[in-house]
């Protein structure tokens, strides 16, 4: 008996660009746009995620509060963000329930900007850009703790803390 298709799934393609231009040198990806993302159309717009308030304490600036704003503090401080996945079946924003997976182009970007490190939001992001994006980006990933509210054993003291070393160790020769 065949088995019956989860009605709580939708398919949906990502609607909106990666902000990016050509002096980027980072790229952070996440998953996949979250509900509230893709109504505000534009990454990270669940009120409780702290990527903004993350990248503001690393790059001291005030904390973004428009579009515009955001994307400009981004390129500001060469900074490209985007996801791995352009389409995908999933059950509201649910990383866990992600399937059928479209892979972004992320060679696109980096072959029209200076990127030279990726950085995964959480685990989920870095698995998948493992698996479907690695091999033709030709960039391993630096796995990042996850900004998003369900990583609640993170404070925001100690999130930043993790991305600050993680994105400026050594090894990664960035300076925002």
């Amino acid at each position: 008996m065949p088995k019956e298709a989860d009605s709580r799934y939708q398919h949906v393609e990502h609607t909106f660009a990666p902000v990016y231009d050509q002096d980027s040198k980072i790229l952070i990806l996440g998953t996949f746009p979250s509900v509230k993302s893709r109504e505000q159309n534009f990454y990270y717009g669940h009120p409780q995620n702290r990527f903004w308030k993350v990248l503001a304490r690393l790059t001291k600036e005030e904390l973004p509060e428009t579009i515009e704003k955001k994307k400009a503090m981004l390129l500001k401080h060469h900074i490209a963000v985007w996801d791995v996945i352009a389409g995908c079946d999933i059950i509201g924003s649910s990383d866990s329930s992600i399937k059928n997976v479209v892979p972004a182009d992320i060679p696109k970007i980096l072959k029209s900007s200076k990127i030279t490190k990726i950085f995964a939001n959480g685990d989920k992001a870095y698995k998948l850009y493992r698996k479907y994006c690695e091999e033709a980006a030709g960039i391993e990933a630096v796995k990042l703790p996850s900004s998003s509210p369900a990583n609640a054993v993170f404070t925001l003291d100690r999130l930043t803390d993790a991305w600050r070393e993680l994105i400026y160790n050594r090894e990664t020769d960035v300076e925002l």
